[in-house]
This record gives C-alpha cells, sequence and structure tokens, in this order.
C-alpha cells in the first residue's frame, strides 16, 4: 500500500485507517511508511521504509497487487517530484504484473505536461480505479478510462470515543488551520482577531487540531496562545480517536478537508476555509458555508458576526444525508472485495 503514509498527516492516517478497515481479511497488508514504528504500533501491520527503493522492490516481489492509497497523490502544486515517486511505484508494480487498484483518489491540481502523461498511463494500466470527487471522474473519462465514483473514504471510518472531552464547557468549536502561502500574517491576524471576539461572545472553549502537526502546530499555538487559557490544543496520532474528537464538538472551523469530512460525518456544523479545489468541490457538493481563504472579508467584526449567526442558526447536515454519504463509501470497499478476492 502506498500512500502519504507514516508523515503525520491526520487525513492521509485516516485514509489508511479505512483502507485497512476495508480490506478483505484473506490480504496481508505491507504499508509504505515515512516512519515504520509508528506505522506498526498504530494498525498493527507489516511496514518498510517508503523511501528505500531496495525495500520497496523486496515488498513489491513479495506481494500480489500494489493499492494506491486514498488522496491526492498525482498532483504536482505540493512538490513537482512527488507524483513521479507514486508513479515509479506504479509502473513498477504493473510492469511485474501485480493487480495494482488507485483507491480513492483526488487527482490534481495538474500543473506540467510531464504529470499529465504520467498520470493517465498509470491510472490506465491499474486493474481498477475509484475516485472521490467529479472533476477527477470528469479527467478519468476524457482519457476514456473505467473508473468508480464514491464520496472520500474517510466517511467510513469508524470513530473511537474520547470521554473525557465531555468535560469541557460548551458550545466547542474545533479549529483546523494548516501552513499555507495563501494564508498570510494577515489574513491569520484576521481570522484570529475573529476567533477571540467569537469567543467572547459565544462562551465558546475552543479546540485547536494541528492535523500534521509538523506544518499545522506553529499556527495551532498561536491560535492558542491568543485565546487566553480559553483553548486546548489536540494532537491525535491515532486517525480513529481524532475523527471521535468530532463527537464532541458543535461547529468545526477548518481548512483541511478531512476536518471537515471527520466533523460533518460526527454531526457538526461545519464552516470551510478553503486554500484548494479539493475544499471547494466538497462546500459545493454538500452546500455548506465557507470563504476562499484568498477571498477572506476585510472586516473581522464582519466574520466574527457570520461564525455566530452559523453558530445559532445553522444546521449541520441530516443523519440520514450523513447515513448516505458513509454507505456510498463503502462501494471503495466493494471494489477491493470484488478484486482482491
Amino acid at each position: 500500500m502506498s500512500g502519504y503514509y507514516g508523515k503525520g498527516n491526520g487525513g492521509d492516517e485516516a485514509l489508511l485507517a479505512t483502507l485497512l478497515q476495508m480490506l478483505p481479511s484473506s490480504v496481508k497488508p505491507i504499508i509504505l511508511s515515512g516512519n515504520c514504528q509508528i506505522t506498526q504500533e498504530l494498525y498493527g501491520v507489516s511496514s518498510v521504509e517508503r523511501m528505500q527503493l531496495t525495500s520497496i522492490g523486496k515488498a513489491l516481489t513479495s506481494s500480489d497487487a500494489l493499492i494506491w492509497g486514498g488522496g491526492s497523490l498525482i498532483q504536482d502544486t505540493t512538490g513537482y517530484l512527488n507524483p513521479f515517486y507514486y508513479g515509479m511505484i506504479m509502473m513498477t508494480a504493473q510492469k511485474m504484473g501485480l493487480i495494482t487498484i488507485a483507491w480513492g483518489q483526488g487527482i490534481g491540481p495538474i500543473k506540467h505536461r510531464s504529470t499529465y502523461w504520467l498520470a493517465k498511463r498509470c491510472f490506465a494500466g491499474c486493474s481498477q480505479v475509484s475516485v472521490r470527487d467529479h472533476n477527477s471522474a470528469a479527467l478519468l473519462s476524457e482519457w476514456r478510462i473505467p473508473y468508480t465514483l464514491a464520496p472520500d473514504p474517510v466517511w467510513a471510518l469508524a470513530s473511537k470515543p474520547i470521554p473525557e472531552l465531555e468535560k469541557l464547557h460548551t458550545p466547542r468549536i474545533a479549529i483546523a488551520l494548516r501552513s499555507h502561502s495563501l494564508l498570510t500574517k494577515a489574513r491569520l491576524d484576521k481570522l484570529i482577531q475573529a476567533l477571540v471576539e467569537f469567543q467572547q461572545v459565544t462562551g465558546s472553549f475552543i479546540i485547536v487540531l494541528p492535523f500534521q502537526p509538523s506544518y499545522d502546530l506553529m499556527v495551532a499555538q498561536v491560535l492558542d496562545s491568543a485565546l487566553q487559557n480559553n483553548s486546548q490544543i489536540i494532537s491525535m496520532e491515532d486517525p480513529q480517536l481524532l475523527k471521535g474528537v468530532f463527537r464532541y464538538v458543535d461547529m468545526v472551523i477548518g481548512m483541511r478537508l478531512h476536518s471537515l469530512i471527520m466533523g460533518i460525518s460526527e454531526g457538526c456544523r461545519c464552516f470551510a476555509l478553503s486554500y484548494d479545489l479539493k475544499i471547494n468541490m466538497l462546500i459545493e457538493e454538500l452546500g455548506i458555508p465557507g470563504w476562499d481563504l484568498a477571498a477572506l472579508p476585510s472586516d473581522p467584526k464582519f466574520i466574527c458576526q457570520t461564525w455566530v449567526r452559523y453558530l445559532t442558526e445553522g444546521k449541520s447536515l441530516s443523519s440520514k444525508e450523513v447515513s448516505s454519504l458513509a454507505k456510498r463509501a463503502l462501494i471503495h470497499q466493494e471494489i477491493l472485495h470484488t478484486t482482491l478476492n
């Protein structure tokens, strides 16, 4: 299984946990990981170092199938070489005659011709392809590559309870920001001013969630210090516990895609701050409120008032809608069982 695993990203770890949850019981997984010890401790599975070519080669030689785990693996906005890493592994597996599955993928954004060529070739050679959004589906249709479309697999991830969070006073607001070029100091300052006023107006307790501490912790600490002991930073390595945090939350303000998916699936009102097309697609598909960071309102008071109004008057998705999303996400499981069995 190849993905952005063992790198401390809560969203990618949630995809791995969901993938393991969905596998046929007869499958023995081997995870390509950036931290084999943590991967083995969290999931009780075999793991090899994701950047050691010799280890990867041995893992492929001993395997019957390769699964590209979910998420935006094939995109070149966070790094030009990233898709070539995943593409090299996929093409090697295909040349070796392994069953190859691209599972729960969100393709793009793709800026370079070489990435476009690589993506088309890799997906065309897969035994099965499942994608999580309409843009990815449209691209595969353009390439005339068969695919299955279903909601992000994490909709179907089982969460674990954290009863001690019930002791925190209500309302409880979770906020998940990440370092990004669109989250400039000026925009972060506006969000902090709005959040401080929002907390004063609503008397809320703020749970700050760094989904990937290596990227998000500094922003989380700035937020936490501005909120003067009416907040808590919570970092969870176990993705089922991370999803469980949202059981105890009334509203989520999130940049991270999976903070929004986890929040909605646990019954929270969710307000999106978009830095990427995948967030925009979620806003559009589910009709949740949000702003593009590039077009963030200039007045912190207006931002605060919008959040207060949403907390007091806004509605979360119905349990029926959430159940439908989780059920449809199990289509990704059907693909695994049909192909691997």
